[in-house]
């Protein structure tokens, strides 16, 4: 029993930490997502209008 007791604060703060890069790691995840889907937005928008883009004016 006196192992569970020493053991167990380790075991606990070792789940937090798991759980809290693993929350890191998802959010940039979406992040990442949601960059990438207005990056090719962004694109289809810009390869309609001109074909030369906006270098060219």
């Amino acid at each position: 029993m006196e192992y569970i007791a020493v053991l167990a604060p380790s075991v606990v703060v070792g789940l937090i930490f798991w759980f809290a890069m693993k929350s890191i790691f998802n959010a940039d995840k979406s992040e990442r997502q949601a960059e990438a889907r207005a990056q090719a937005e962004a694109n289809k928008r810009n390869s309609g209008t001109d074909p030369d883009g906006p270098a060219a004016k």
